[in-house]
């Protein structure tokens, strides 16, 4: 059995964190272990990056800064966590990955996309997910949703409606670009109906 990468992506409220969990359970389930990782993060180093990411004002960074501090964690990421587990043939599951720079700091902080673009290249070299499930929903809700988690970290949710309206239709193009990849989920339904819908999706994709 080869090892995969599964993303799941979306705005701010939008149950990723949750249904990572679900995900791996399930697998294990099926007798598949699967590491569970976040994006900004997932190696101590990344953890150490996501810090300034995610703590201060919303203005703290500009858009490009912001990118290259994101892409800094993602090549830590990658050398310490993801790429040791795909080359020991072992199933990733990320919270996040480079498709949430094209939302955030492409859609919605308006950084070029071909800018983003040359900047994944040179950290990726056009490595990208084996699939991807971007879990949607509206503005409101998820910004609810994620007001009553009472995180610390709160930098992106603390930018304007506008900015999570670009973030969504960001994501939902994203989808548009690559659906040999991607799977859009109606994050709205309930914990169980979302988690059943990424399974469906994940064992058609995969064959379980």
């Amino acid at each position: 059995m080869t090892g995969h990468l599964i993303t799941l992506e979306g705005g701010e409220g939008a149950g990723k964190s949750t249904q990572v969990r679900r995900l791996a359970a399930r697998l294990a389930a099926k007798g598949i272990a699967a590491l569970t990782t976040r994006e900004p993060g997932g190696s101590p180093g990344a953890e150490e990056i996501r810090a300034l990411l995610v703590n201060g004002a919303p203005g703290r960074w500009d858009a490009l800064t912001e990118t290259l501090l994101v892409y800094a964690a993602r090549a830590d990421h990658i050398k310490h966590t993801i790429g040791p587990a795909l080359l020991a043939d072992k199933w990733v599951i990320c919270d996040r990955f480079s498709d949430s720079t094209f939302a955030y700091q492409g859609a919605g902080r308006g950084l070029a996309r071909e800018t983003i673009r040359r900047i994944d290249a040179v950290v990726l070299d056009d490595f990208t997910p084996d699939f991807t499930l971007v879990l949607d929903l509206d503005v409101e809700t998820g910004l609810a949703r994620a007001g009553k988690r009472g995180a610390a970290e709160s930098r992106f949710e603390n930018f304007d409606r506008d900015f999570h309206e670009r973030l969504r239709q960001g994501f939902l193009d994203i989808a548009r670009r690559n659906p040999a990849r991607c799977v859009v989920v109606d994050a709205a339904q309930d914990e169980d109906a979302v988690a059943a819908a990424i399974w469906t999706a994940v064992a058609g994709r995969f064959g379980l």
